[in-house]
């Protein structure tokens, strides 16, 4: 009883932010230590290297850092699950600020909701998983399959180099190894825990790498050293 209101709770937690319009200071000294790390790395090994590196490392936190979130949740720790949420908030707006270094501040703000929407669809798998609601978890898979659509239309009209059909298909493999981390987490089970994180960590490398170069194609004159 006391996890699936602590599931409840989690699921109104993200949501509420979600729409928190502001930022906290954890979430600015996340952005401030993003910000010097990729101007390090775009320093030392040129810039488009920088970008790699510097979206592989915001990719990769997204999945530890969603994955200690839902293991919080679903083992019942209220103040873990707290700190992991906001900690993974401000990667995704972390993430969000990378885009928008590239693109602009309407390119930031329309990016930021699209992405904090799949963390609500995966909480609300994480809940159906916690109380047994397999109509819940199906909708919440279905309703991220949806979005891996939406997230391929949105890199696709701001850069003609990410067909939609190839994000779509990244984003789902993102989803699904996602996905085997709660399901081993629920299951109890370290060892297939933590083998599914180091899969899915290893995995955000397929969505960084191309869209790094893609974005590298669309402005050389930005990334020529």
């Amino acid at each position: 009883m006391k996890s699936n209101v602590l599931l409840q709770y989690a699921a109104a937690t993200v949501a509420a932010v979600v729409l928190t319009v502001g930022v906290g200071p954890a979430v600015e000294s996340a952005q401030a230590q993003t910000g010097h790390a990729m101007t390090a790395m775009a320093t030392s090994n040129g810039k488009a290297a920088g970008l790699r590196a510097g979206l592989n490392t915001l990719f990769q936190e997204h999945i530890y850092l969603a994955g200690a979130a839902t293991g919080a949740a679903l083992g019942g720790r209220e103040g873990e699950f707290k700190a992991a949420a906001g900690a993974l908030d401000a990667n995704s707006v972390a993430i969000a600020k990378a885009i928008g270094s590239v693109y602009g501040p309407e390119a930031e703000d329309a990016f930021l909701p699209l992405w904090r929407k799949h963390i609500g669809m995966v909480v609300d798998y994480t809940v159906g998983v916690a109380s047994n609601d397999k109509a819940k978890q199906d909708k919440a898979v279905a309703d991220l399959i949806g979005y891996t659509q939406d997230f391929g239309a949105f890199l696709q009209a701001a850069n003609p180099n990410l067909p939609k059909s190839v994000v779509a298909d990244l984003v789902k493999h993102h989803v699904v190894t996602l996905k085997e981390v709660i399901d081993a987490q629920a299951a109890k089970d370290p060892v297939r825990t933590y083998t599914a994180l180091r899969t899915a960590a290893g995995h955000m490398q397929m969505i960084a790498d191309p869209l790094a170069e893609a974005i590298v194609k669309q402005f050389p004159d930005k990334f020529s050293s």
